[in-house]
């Protein structure tokens, strides 16, 4: 069964995901989630894979949370959420993988022993 990782490479915690994939012999087909934003409805899959509502796949202290002037205690629906992440990915919590129907967030890193 393919894995798959939503990662940035420039996160410590998405490498060392990674390199702890690989040390268990697997592969990831790598998604710079980034560079190339999960659709509306892709987002909407992993939500339902990690069994989370979508503020709490939302990173509210990175920078463009505080540019957007959105907080955890803000009034949107499901559907205006998953639209913020995919029009802004730096929110996503990260790093993400997948396998098969189910999903976990790398963080920590050791998460992924439960899905792997």
């Amino acid at each position: 069964m393919s894995v798959k990782i939503y990662h940035n490479p420039r996160c410590s915690k998405s490498r060392t995901t990674l390199k702890l994939l690989q040390e268990k012999g697997i592969e990831p087909e790598i998604i710079l989630y980034l560079e190339t934003p999960p659709s509306t409805d892709e987002i909407k899959r992993i939500l339902s894979q990690l069994g989370l509502e979508p503020k709490k796949l939302i990173r509210f202290n990175e920078a463009i949370a505080k540019e957007l002037a959105i907080k955890a205690s803000d009034d949107k629906s499901e559907s205006d959420w998953i639209k913020l992440m995919s029009q802004n990915p730096k929110l996503i919590e990260r790093p993400i993988v997948v396998k098969g129907d189910k999903a976990v967030i790398g963080r920590p890193p050791e998460n992924i022993d439960s899905l792997v």
